[in-house]
C-alpha cells in the first residue's frame, strides 16, 4: 500500500511540474506550428505573387450584389451606377473597355431579350491584395432565363468584378450551361 500511494505521489509531483513547463511548451509548440504552416509550399507552378490575398470588404461585396440583383431585376439604370465611368467588359467573345453607357446598352439589349430571370446565389468572396493594390468580389451563381419566345435556360455563372474607390471597374463572366 505504502508503495503504491508514494507511485501516486511521485506521478503526481511530476505531473504537477510538467503542468507548469507544458504551457511554455504548448506556446513554443503553438509558435513553432504557426511558423510551419507559414512557410510556403513548394507549389508544382509559380506565379509572380503567390498567397497574395486578404479577406475584402463587404461593401465591396455589397455593392456586387446590388449591381447583379438590379440587373436580374431589369433596373439597368440602377445597375450601371455601380459601375465606374470606364469598364472593361469580359464575356466570352468580348473583351472590351466601354464607357458605362455602352455598358448599360449591351445589358439593356441582352435583358430585353427576356421574359423572366432568377439569380440563385451560390457563394460569393470579396479580397484585396495584401499591398493593397486591387480589390475583387468573385460570385458564384445560377442564372434561370425564359426568353420572350418561352425558351427556358440555366447556366453556372461566376463574375470576378474589380472594383476602385467603390465602384466596379472590371467585370469578367465565365458561363457553363446547364441542361
Amino acid at each position: 500500500m505504502k508503495r503504491l500511494f508514494f507511485l501516486f505521489l511521485i506521478v503526481f509531483v511530476i505531473s504537477c511540474n510538467n503542468a507548469g513547463t507544458s504551457s511554455t511548451d504548448t506556446k513554443k509548440d503553438s509558435a513553432a506550428s504557426t511558423s510551419t504552416a507559414e512557410a510556403t509550399p513548394n507549389y508544382p507552378y509559380s506565379i509572380t505573387h503567390p498567397d497574395n490575398w486578404d479577406i475584402g470588404s463587404k461593401a465591396n461585396t455589397l455593392t456586387a450584389l446590388n449591381a447583379l440583383k438590379a440587373w436580374e431585376l431589369g433596373k439597368m439604370d440602377e445597375s450601371v451606377s455601380y459601375f465606374a465611368d470606364s469598364v472593361r467588359a469580359q464575356f466570352d467573345a468580348l473583351d472590351k473597355k466601354m464607357p458605362k453607357d455602352s455598358l448599360k446598352a449591351m445589358f439593356s439589349g441582352l435583358w430585353n431579350t427576356y421574359k423572366t430571370v432568377h439569380i440563385e446565389m451560390q457563394d460569393w468572396e470579396s479580397v484585396i491584395a495584401k499591398d493593397k493594390s486591387e480589390e475583387w468580389v468573385t460570385l458564384w451563381y445560377k442564372q434561370h432565363t425564359e426568353t420572350k419566345n418561352g425558351v427556358k435556360d440555366s447556366a453556372s455563372i461566376i463574375n470576378d468584378i474589380q472594383l476602385k474607390n467603390g465602384k466596379i471597374i472590371q467585370l469578367v463572366e465565365y458561363t457553363r450551361k446547364l441542361h
